[in-house]
């Protein structure tokens, strides 16, 4: 009869350096992946599939000179081209994307009446001063509250067309030149109830100085 199995031998120790060559290895391999590899290969897809969105989004005169980017509104009503311009949405940060901003108040929220009246004043005054829309105009409510981000650069053709008279009167350019201006530049849904049709201000407002010349 044989006698009984010894049990299995324990591996032999590893020694710390094994320990620290394994981490160190690692490391080196998840910085790799992770910091040259892994970005490398987004951005070659990214250039690939869509380049102008990779770069920024930049929006151009027709001269070449980059005035911003698609996806971030400017203070348009700012500066002496401002009564001539479109204006985007009010901001909370004017127009400052390092700053953070609150998010504007809820339809069942009280604030919601007192910040939209306040805007309201202003935009009227802001408005009438510079020739239009008219005295008791009811604005769109995207013309006179923020957006959540304070920099969205999109407004309904409703917001932008009741400007129309404004733009016109600053300009010289006649109301169905502003007008046909502003609807061709209306972006409308990819299917229909899928979204909301909406016009880029900033995009409008570079067509409308190249209409004038002025970019």
């Amino acid at each position: 009869m044989s006698g009984p199995s010894r049990p299995p031998a324990p591996p032999p120790a590893m020694r710390w350096t094994t320990h620290v060559r394994a981490s160190a290895l690692f490391l080196v391999a998840a910085i790799l992946v992770t910091g040259l590899a892994y970005p490398w290969v987004v951005t070659e897809i990214a250039q690939t599939i869509e380049p102008w969105s990779a770069n920024g989004s930049l929006l151009r005169c027709p001269n070449g000179t980059v005035v911003g980017s698609a996806e971030i509104a400017q203070n348009l009503s700012a500066g002496k081209l401002g009564p001539g311009l479109f204006w985007a949405r009010p901001s909370l940060t004017d127009y400052n994307t390092t700053l953070g901003a609150d998010s504007p108040p809820g339809p069942s929220d009280p604030a919601l009446v007192a910040a939209l009246r306040n805007e309201t004043i202003y935009w009227l005054r802001q408005a009438n001063a510079s020739g239009g829309p008219w005295p008791n105009a009811t604005l769109p409510f995207w013309w006179v509250s923020p957006s959540a981000s304070s920099v969205d650069p999109d407004l309904t053709p409703a917001a932008v067309l009741v400007q129309v008279l404004r733009v016109a009167n600053a300009t010289g350019l006649t109301v169905g030149t502003v007008t046909g201006l502003v609807n061709g530049h209306i972006t409308e849904p990819p299917l229909p109830y899928l979204g909301v049709a909406f016009v880029n201000v900033l995009e409008l407002d570079i067509a409308l100085l190249a209409l004038q010349g002025l970019c």
